[in-house]
């Protein structure tokens, strides 16, 4: 699994990049994204809740219908092509809605829990804005008296972490992040499942929650240095600056901690001292980083260590 998690640090940097492009929107601006957000978050808790009066078992497998809306029918068409091909989704063709236009599909079999619901809502909200449009409604039907439940034995985790990498690889964050949960529901003690989980939570934007999850990976593998790099980076950014330094410094102190891991830990540090204005720190890190081979520090020494 460790070439797996090379490859998912690599792509969190990326994708997070590319996910907190404020783009230009006219039916649903990034301000009315915000404001919904946590909207978003009560609603998915509250469809769980009505889910489980009905009857609903925890990790019961249920297809999700759901609906978006947006005022362009271009932008519903793309948004239907971008589902259809990074998620095992079934998109039907855009309609007009009153004043609107709408499109309406069906999920693959998702085992409901109520962080999968929310995150898979949460992953629907963020590709709707991402072309202008809105998740509208959403539910599942299921059988409570005969409910399909996933398998949970021990032989599956692998699978499940496995099809976790492909999900996220496929561009599918929330069933990236449902799979390594069943890679956790097996096995409490997998950091990397907990590491890649991290991953997909701050990409939709609950970086509380990512922090957990590599706290969790920390204290069950102490030395798994790209969670130490995640983990502080994470810090910086959300302005711990202490707590990101700690974590760096410990990637550094680690006796076998591979030169990529160095590189970085030593530019990212670099990046933290610049944000708590000490110039001179931040390029003794910087020139560290180049030193090691990290060729992307010598951007940042030519713009501030002259």
């Amino acid at each position: 699994m460790k070439n797996y998690i090379l490859i998912l640090l690599v792509l969190f940097k990326t994708l997070t990049a590319e996910g907190q492009k404020k783009m230009e929107n006219k039916f649903i601006t990034w301000n009315n994204f915000v404001d919904g957000f946590g909207k978003e978050m009560v609603s998915a808790e509250d469809v769980f809740k009505n889910m489980v009066k009905s009857g609903l078992k925890v990790h019961c497998l249920t297809k999700m219908d759901f609906t978006f809306i947006s005022d362009n029918k271009e932008n519903l068409n793309r948004l239907a092509e971008f589902l259809k091909s990074h998620y095992p989704y079934t998109v039907q063709e855009v309609k007009k809605y009153g004043s609107l236009w709408e499109i309406n599909g069906e999920t693959n079999e998702m085992p409901i829990t109520e962080d999968n619901l929310m995150y898979w809502c949460l992953d629907m909200y963020k590709r709707g804005y991402e072309f202008d449009s809105t998740l509208d409604a959403y539910g599942g039907l299921f059988d409570p008296k005969d409910p399909k439940l996933p398998d949970l034995d021990s032989s599956k985790a692998d699978y499940y972490f496995d099809k976790g990498v492909e999900c996220y690889n496929n561009g599918d964050l929330s069933g990236s992040l449902i799979n390594w949960s069943l890679t956790i529901a097996i096995n409490s003690k997998d950091p990397n499942a907990f590491y890649s989980r991290a991953i997909v939570k701050n990409e939709l934007y609950t970086w509380k929650s990512a922090l957990q999850d590599y706290d969790k990976a920390l204290e069950i593998a102490p030395k798994f240095a790209s969670a130490l790099i995640n983990r502080g980076g994470l810090k910086d950014e959300n302005g711990d600056y202490q707590g990101a330094i700690a974590d760096y410094q410990k990637v550094l102190q680690l006796d076998d901690s591979e030169i990529e891991n160095k590189q970085q830990a030593y530019f990212n540090l670099g990046n933290t001292k610049f944000n708590l204005k000490d110039k001179n720190g931040a390029c003794e890190n910087w020139k560290e980083a180049l030193k090691l081979g990290a060729e992307y520090a010598k951007d940042k020494i030519d713009e501030y260590c002259k």
